[in-house]
């Protein structure tokens, strides 16, 4: 079982580790290695939440994830989206970008870090989001249920996560603003910067949950579609056209974790700046790690993990919530990147530890006390 998940990505990791001792020795190795293990730290909340969606597809289409889908997670966004930036924040066009990365890689590595506060700013603000419209919805499973709870009323307030994102953004921008005019102005202009990225991400983010919405819709269709052509065919002993119709619903649904998978990715991209500036590396250390994250959710989904530990996919949002934070704080000041992802592993192995105690205390009440126990085995 291990294997037969796993088996793409330690192919893929041996070839790219060799690929990288061809490119720049063994000093290549070690960056790709250590740009694998970050994107597999920042990125195990992501296997979480895609596990979450994976699980409602079949076989077929979980293999479709893996193929087609680790091409536009790898190749779209791992390899392209830090030339985009590049692109953008220079005003050049994608071939420059690309010469520029490959030609000029002190210049480049300038580029990027000016573009940084931008980047962190759009990035912070669409994780923010994602974290804000989950502790806002009102759950039957809590975890913090101290704090989830009185977060889950407020969260019927119209358009709450929204205005809690753009005070946030303001705090930030207006005080990236003051301090480089106490240092002299040198980045003042750039906390306009912050802002129009910071709404940008925003925006996107309303758009992804717009074409979410779209897809989840079109999928309620078609499962309901899907359930009176059966209904149909058991009345007059038709055949059903089943198969049809789940297919349908299915590329919708690989659709939508498309574009949830992609928007998760920008944790990844962003640490991966403060290793290196070399894209054919970054390219390497984060398509293994992209690797390990699609079949790390294959696995989530085949060993029934979500179901059986109910915490894990709260944890996983509570690491995007710390990541869109520390985002805001990179703006204006450093946080190593090992800071970064043991916060993710953290709160993750914290909510696994919850769920288990959660699993034994209702084991031992049994199921006629099951509701008693669910409520005392939270955090």
């Amino acid at each position: 079982m291990l294997l037969k998940t796993f088996g793409w990505s330690f192919a893929v990791t041996a070839l790219g580790l060799v690929a990288a001792v061809f490119y720049g020795g063994w000093e290549a190795f070690g960056v790709v290695a250590i740009l694998a293990v970050l994107e597999i730290s920042l990125s195990f909340d992501n296997a979480v939440v895609n596990a979450g969606i994976l699980k409602k597809m079949n076989a077929f289409w979980q293999k479709i994830f893996l193929t087609v889908g680790v091409l536009i997670a790898v190749f779209g966004m791992r390899l392209v989206f830090p030339v985009v930036i590049v692109a953008i924040t220079a005003k050049l066009n994608p071939y420059d970008a690309v010469h520029l990365a490959l030609s000029d890689k002190d210049r480049y590595q300038q580029l990027v870090t000016d573009a940084h506060p931008a980047i962190a700013a759009f990035g912070g603000m669409f994780l923010l989001m994602i974290f804000l419209d989950f502790i806002f919805e009102d759950r039957d499973i809590q975890w913090l249920r101290w704090l989830e709870r009185p977060l889950a009323k407020l969260g019927k307030i119209d358009m709450l996560s929204v205005c809690i994102s753009l005070i946030v953004l303001l705090i930030t921008s207006f005080t990236f603003a003051a301090h480089a005019h106490q240092h002299g102005g040198v980045h003042a202009d750039k906390a306009q910067t912050v802002l129009i990225a910071g709404i940008a991400g925003l925006i996107t983010y309303m758009i992804v949950g717009g074409l979410s919405g779209y897809f989840e819709d079109r999928l309620e269709e078609e499962e309901e579609r899907e359930h009176e052509a059966e209904e149909e065919a058991a009345r007059t002993g038709k055949p059903k056209p089943a198969v049809l119709m789940a297919g349908q619903a299915a590329f919708f649904m690989f659709l939508y974790l498309e574009v949830l998978d992609a928007s998760f990715s920008f944790d990844g991209v962003i640490g991966a700046f403060a290793i290196t500036n070399d894209i054919i590396m970054m390219a390497l250390g984060l398509g293994i790690g992209a690797m390990y994250v699609r079949s790390l959710t294959v696995y989530l989904v085949r060993q029934g993990t979500l179901d059986d530990y109910v915490y894990l996919e709260h944890g996983a949002h509570y690491a995007i919530g710390a990541l869109a934070v520390i985002l805001m704080v990179t703006i204006q000041y450093e946080i190593n990147e090992v800071i970064t992802g043991l916060v993710g592993v953290i709160l993750i192995a914290l909510s696994f530890w919850s769920s288990v105690r959660r699993n034994r205390a209702l084991a031992h009440a049994g199921e006629g006390s099951g509701e008693k126990a669910e409520v005392s085995s939270g955090v």
